[in-house]
């Protein structure tokens, strides 16, 4: 009598491998990186940064914004 003795991996054992992986991984990872300063100043806050190039201009008129 022949016996094959393959070893076969479930697909729920795969899965709850793969999970246990992830958390791991998760785990090891920090979760929270050290907080930055501001470096702008109040004018630089204020200043316009929109810019109607053209590329925008060709969006609104493809999507019929009303021009002003």
């Amino acid at each position: 009598m022949q016996h094959d003795d393959k070893r076969t991996v479930g697909r729920r054992d795969f899965l709850r491998a793969l999970g246990l992986g992830a958390g791991a991984i998760a785990a090891a990872s920090p979760l929270a990186t050290a907080a930055q300063a501001d470096t702008e100043n109040p004018d630089e806050k204020r200043k316009a940064r929109y810019k109607e190039t053209d590329h925008v201009k060709t969006f609104y008129r493809v999507n019929r914004y009303p021009t002003k």
